[in-house]
């Protein structure tokens, strides 16, 4: 799967749990706190393939997924640049996390970083549109 192709599939998944919760008249707070790891793989199986395994992405105690992806990711399935050879297809814009090198392309490995997980950066950064926060993240649209 591209990155490109996750980006969009995912925000269909995020915006049709949003708009639920909308409909049920729920406020920012609610939003945020529906979309807490433990409610979600309880109530939101199929949003996240770690669900099924009860599996955290970040080991932290109190993990948010309301930003699945963080919106200092910048992605372009055809490259951002080129690195001894090998394509860099991903990268932070904070400089957190590291990176795996494999078949001539480097991806950034966001897992040892937890700042969009935190129910304070997701509230400073919210809006009920995932791809509105995430818009600077694609970069070969």
């Amino acid at each position: 799967m591209t990155y490109k192709s996750w980006f969009y599939t995912h925000a269909k998944k995020h915006k049709k749990i949003v708009d639920k919760l909308l409909a049920c008249g729920k406020n920012e707070d609610e939003i945020i706190e529906y979309f807490c790891f433990e409610n979600m793989v309880k109530n939101e199986i199929d949003f996240c393939p770690l669900y099924k395994k009860n599996k955290k992405c970040h080991d932290m105690k109190k993990l948010n997924c309301y930003l699945c992806a963080c919106p200092h990711f910048r992605f372009n399935d055809d490259g951002l640049s080129e690195y001894n050879g090998h394509k860099i297809l991903s990268k932070c814009e904070i400089n957190n996390g590291d990176t795996i090198a494999h078949d001539g392309v480097i991806h950034h490995n966001c897992s040892p970083c937890s700042v969009p997980h935190h129910k304070s950066f997701i509230k400073k950064v919210f809006n009920e549109d995932w791809e509105k926060i995430m818009k600077e993240c694609n970069l070969g649209r």
